[in-house]
């Protein structure tokens, strides 16, 4: 008799935006005349930048060519692409992080889920509430997160509130936590901490040896000074947070799959014996054995981002859906409804009017105004009453949209 992994039965009946796709796809199958804008999956629409399509081609090339072809590549990533990390994200702005401190991946979602891998159970983890749904799910599947409560709430988890209340700042645990995922700029709230808000954060970690899961998957959209692009910017970060960073909405590979992890050697986890231990070690251990690493067509054209061509391309993009979250924020604080994000972050968090629920807001978007947003509430019980829309559609479908969520009339 072969057991399944009973934490599994724990989670709900499907993923968060697989219920979206449904409601959307329901209504569409009743209504095939309705022009429905989809404002919800933070997919993006803008094709891949010449410089990184040429790089790929002529990759592909290299693969057709028995001199230059290659089978397996090392799974940390390729040395061009590594290095090319190192100088681009790291050095250039004065941080020290060494090539074998980096590990390319298939994405920001698949790390900060396998990351648990080397992660004791008995790990109290905090997470911010709102939140994105990957940190906790997979605690959920390796037993971290307990059961889950009538108040939306799994009980072995820690909650820590990121409201209006709290001008979207989260506060320090009140109780001992073990691991905390931080998010910044924030999925979903696209709001962000300054530097002197995340130092709180890694000085806690420092003197509680409290590890930090930093994603910073969307620090090309910062547009302010004072918003830190890694949380090794902050002095003691090296010692207590691992990284992530991914290419999928900076450059587009989202169907393309590339990303990497930052893992300082001296961030120390322990036994329980209190014996310090690696985790770059650990990590290590975990990537080489369950992965094979990225396509060698797809890092090279990661390394392509990084060229003087790549980076301007990469920067016209990200101007092109900044404008639009520009667009959906000015739109709908127009119409008097409080809107937050959008200003270093493609996302939109709005506060849903008249005190309705935030399934309640997106039925009647999707029914009445045929524009498809994110229910707060799918990120976790202190999203509630709040709303998520993405800048990443074309510049076309964000005007309608906001043409007619000017038409809100609740």
């Amino acid at each position: 008799m072969a057991f399944i992994n009973e934490n599994y039965t724990k989670l709900p009946g499907s993923y968060l935006f697989s219920d979206i796709a449904k409601k959307v796809n329901e209504f569409k199958a009743a209504h095939p005349e309705a022009n429905v804008i989809r404002l919800g999956i933070g997919d993006v629409t803008k094709p891949l930048p010449s410089a990184i399509i040429n790089a790929m081609h002529a990759a592909v090339d290299e693969m057709a060519d028995a001199s230059t072809f290659r089978g397996y590549g090392p799974e940390q990533g390729y040395d061009f692409l590594v290095n090319t990390i190192v100088e681009n994200d790291y050095k250039a702005r004065g941080l020290d992080i060494s090539a074998d401190e980096i590990f390319v991946s298939d994405g920001s979602k698949s790390d900060t889920g396998n990351i648990g891998d080397i992660l004791g159970l008995d790990n109290i983890v905090a997470v911010t509430d709102p939140v994105y749904p990957v940190y906790v799910d997979t605690n959920v599947m390796s037993g971290r997160a307990g059961e889950l409560q009538a108040n939306g709430k799994w009980n072995k988890l820690v909650y820590i509130p990121c409201t209006s209340e709290n001008d979207f700042v989260p506060s320090l645990p009140t109780e001992k936590v073990d691991i905390v995922y931080l998010c910044y700029p924030n999925n979903p709230t696209g709001t962000t901490l300054t530097k002197d808000q995340l130092k709180v954060w890694v000085d806690y970690a420092l003197q509680n040896k409290v590890l930090i899961l930093f994603d910073g998957a969307y620090k090309e959209f910062i547009t302010e000074s004072d918003v830190p692009h890694s949380i090794y910017e902050i002095e003691g970060a090296r010692e207590v947070a691992i990284e992530f960073r991914s290419f999928s909405k900076t450059a587009g590979f989202t169907g393309t799959r590339c990303a990497y992890t930052v893992v300082p050697k001296t961030v120390m986890g322990y036994t329980k014996t209190g014996e310090k231990v690696s985790y770059n070690k650990l990590w290590n251990r975990r990537h080489t054995t369950k992965f094979n690493g990225v396509p060698y067509i797809i890092q090279r054209a990661a390394e392509a981002c990084f060229s003087a061509e790549g980076k301007k391309q990469i920067k016209d993009i990200i101007d092109y859906y900044m404008n639009n979250a520009k667009i959906i924020r000015e739109g709908l604080t127009s119409e008097g409804l409080q809107v937050y994000g959008g200003v270093n972050s493609p996302y939109i968090w709005v506060k849903t009017p008249k005190g309705m629920t935030s399934w309640g807001f997106f039925d009647y978007l999707l029914n009445d105004l045929h524009v498809v947003g994110t229910p707060g509430v799918g990120f976790g019980p202190s999203g509630e009453g709040y709303l998520r829309l993405t800048a990443f559609g074309t510049l076309e479908n964000t005007k309608e949209a906001v043409s007619r969520l000017k038409k809100i009339s609740i």
